[in-house]
């Protein structure tokens, strides 16, 4: 394989995952601040946020880039439902919110016992259609992702969402500033970013896992920690490695924590998704600008 300034291989099993005349391709920039990045294997489009904006915007390989949505509320992160349907944090509403396919906004959660949320930043679907996403306090810290205000919640949770019966369970509340979060390919595990460092350098800067059963997560350890400003979004492929946005690009590890390599990229990383129609493409939402690179890997996330 021809050497690409682009990776950094730390361990033989990464060179396998790479191509090596890959290129890393810009498309689009302009954004003040890209993130949330999500893939409609049906439409054979990708939504993401442009969160200071106040837009979500849409990338087609044929049409290219248009608007999606403006005001979004300032979303952060989305993915889908079980049904296909677009599920979404919104900071400037401080609660997550489900798009029906007829294009109605369905609120799923905007408080926890009685008191409004943090600004819920990302999540995730279970096959079981269980909700989970993050709830740190970045958007509401000011009036750039958000609007600035006190937070209500004593803790910065990870909750977990039944939307069948709308019930709502804080499944882990000793986070700094719990971020991007992604399930292992079956299941078992799921990974949570601790992004705290982002405005203390004293503060984690790490990806923790957790054990998952019967809705409730146990067993919490660190996983890995990131060594180039700090983990935001994350992605886990079908071989069971993770994928972390980071200062320098996007680090790979191996299901041990073993840091496997990294795709560098010019701007700081916030988010990342695999889609294409393999599921091969790895799309990464860094700073002003929409990224994508071809690996040898199957991204997990479904549908």
């Amino acid at each position: 394989m021809a050497k690409n300034p682009i990776y950094q291989i730390h361990d033989p099993r990464f060179a396998r995952m790479i191509i090596g005349n890959a290129r890393l391709e810009e498309l689009y920039t302009g954004c003040r601040w890209a993130e949330g990045p999500v893939w409609f294997s049906d439409a054979n489009q990708l939504l993401w946020s442009d969160i200071p904006n106040q837009r979500m915007l849409r990338w087609t390989p044929e049409g290219g880039v248009s608007v999606f949505r403006q005001p979004s509320s300032y979303a952060n992160g989305h993915t889908r439902d079980r049904e296909g349907r677009l599920v979404s944090c919104e900071h400037g509403t401080r609660r997550v919110t489900r798009t029906e396919i007829d294009g109605a906004i369905t609120v799923l959660a905007e408080s926890y016992q009685g008191k409004r949320l943090n600004s819920p930043n990302d999540v995730v679907v279970r096959s079981d259609g269980t909700i989970w996403f993050t709830d740190p306090t970045y958007g509401i810290l000011s009036d750039y992702e958000g609007h600035r205000a006190e937070p209500e919640q004593a803790t910065r949770n990870v909750y977990r969402l039944d939307p069948q019966t709308g019930e709502l369970k804080a499944v882990v509340t000793d986070f700094n500033q719990p971020n991007g979060l992604a399930f292992s390919a079956d299941e078992k595990v799921l990974y949570v970013t601790d992004s705290g460092a982002s405005h203390d350098e004293s503060l984690p800067r790490h990806i923790r896992v957790f054990d998952v059963g019967g809705g409730k997560l146990a067993n919490g350890r660190i996983f890995a920690t990131i060594d180039n400003g700090i983990p935001d979004g994350i992605r886990t492929d079908m071989a069971g490695n993770l994928w972390s946005s980071a200062g320098d690009g996007v680090h790979c590890f191996a299901p041990d924590g073993a840091l496997l390599g990294k795709i560098l990229v010019p701007q700081t990383v916030a988010n990342l998704t695999f889609g294409g129609p393999r599921r091969n493409r790895l799309f990464i939402a860094a700073t002003t600008s929409l990224y994508s690179i071809y690996v040898t890997v199957t991204g997990a996330q479904m549908p």
